[in-house]
């Protein structure tokens, strides 16, 4: 079917363009640790193999970065660099890299004293040196606290749309506009709502779309095609990622999916009216990637939906989150909550912890929570 795209700028991000008309360009991102060069590069090669247009390399310390100095002389691939917590990094690994990805919500955590605008400014300086794209990560777990305080707290979108918004100004006002914006959130009807609205204010912005922490196939890529079909159908969306819980030999499996929905868009083949099921269990999971801290996470988000089958008919949504670092606040707006250290699993009843367990000992912990909660809903 002929869909009429946004009239976005163009973006190029090493030799892929999106924006502008521009074929929607699939993304994944690499789930080793970055300082295993061996291993990190044969998983962007693969990446690379199977169609991917972008692969994003996660850097979370000086070790990390200067591996992916390594691992650019391995692959051809296009990288983007995902800046965690220390934006500084982006001096280090800007010149191996085609694209950098910051989140506004991580800015403040580095150098709190420092104004998060004299932040994005060294970022544009560093990208402009070296010749990178940008990408605005704002996600609905690490939003910029100063932001969150001025909305309803059950008000989850204004505050995102607030802070892409503000980082596209700041981004314009210094004559840097070779940046992407995205929006995620884990339920498919809010990453509708808020990329909707974005693009409806900057519609000349492209846009990466993805439902984070989709979670385990096939729901994770039920929910994430939700939301493609709903947006690109309506012409929003210029790169994509499906975010997708599996083990790393599997990662190739995001591109597959990406390259199915949008094939499926292109010819039609899309439900007339999609909307996602919210009287049933729905288990959240981030996509394995470099900040996983024990690979057990994987194992364990498949026995926690395994287990949980018997609650099907309920609505209760648990979360199972592989890292520190979206772990914390991405759990707090689900029933139950489990967010995965090295050597034990982090319990929380909304943002309520109910403390620290081991990997063998989380499931009948986890199971005595679901069935108060099935007891507390049959009583109300």
């Amino acid at each position: 079917m002929e869909i009429e795209r946004n009239p976005t700028r163009t973006v190029r991000i090493g030799n892929v363009e999106i924006g502008a008309g521009h074929p929607i360009a699939v993304q994944s991102m690499t789930a080793t640790h970055t300082r295993n060069i061996d291993a990190t590069v044969e998983q962007i090669n693969a990446l690379h193999a199977a169609g991917a247009d972008v692969i994003r390399v996660a850097v979370d310390s000086r070790q990390d970065a200067e591996a992916l100095l390594e691992i650019r002389r391995q692959t051809s691939a296009n990288l983007a660099v995902d800046l965690q917590e220390n934006y500084r990094m982006a001096e280090i690994v800007a010149p191996a890299v085609d694209k950098i990805r910051y989140n506004p919500g991580h800015l403040y955590h580095h150098e709190r004293e420092k104004p998060w605008q004299d932040k994005v400014r060294y970022l544009v300086d560093i990208a402009g040196e070296h010749n990178c794209a940008m990408r605005v990560g704002v996600n609905c777990g690490s939003v910029d606290p100063e932001k969150l305080a001025h909305y309803d707290p059950e008000d989850s979108i204004s505050p995102m749309l607030e802070s892409a918004r503000e980082h596209c100004e700041l981004l314009d006002s210094l004559g840097y506009h070779r940046y992407c914006v995205s929006l995620k959130d884990s339920d498919p009807e809010k990453v509708i709502e808020v990329n909707r609205r974005f693009a409806e204010q900057r519609p000349d912005v492209p846009l990466h779309l993805g439902v984070t922490e989709a979670g385990l196939p096939p729901d994770g890529v039920i929910k994430t095609r939700i939301a493609f079909e709903q947006l690109i159908g309506r012409g929003i969306g210029d790169t994509i990622r499906v975010s997708l819980t599996v083990p790393n030999p599997r990662k190739i499996e995001e591109i597959a999916a990406g390259r199915q929905i949008l094939d499926d868009i292109r010819q039609g083949r899309v439900r007339s009216v999609v909307h996602f099921d919210r009287n049933s269990l729905n288990i959240i999971a981030c996509p394995s990637c470099s900040r996983v801290e024990n690979e057990a996470f994987i194992e364990l988000a498949e026995e926690v939906k395994e287990m949980t089958r018997y609650a099907h008919d309920y609505a209760i949504t648990i979360a199972v989150m592989g890292c520190r670092v979206n772990g914390p606040g991405e759990t707090d707006d689900a029933d139950l909550g489990l967010w995965c250290g090295p050597s034990h699993v982090n319990l929380k009843r909304g943002s309520e912890s109910l403390g620290a367990y081991p990997y063998d000992a989380i499931l009948p912990r986890l199971k005595q929570e679901l069935d108060q909660l099935i007891a507390a809903k049959s009583d109300g």
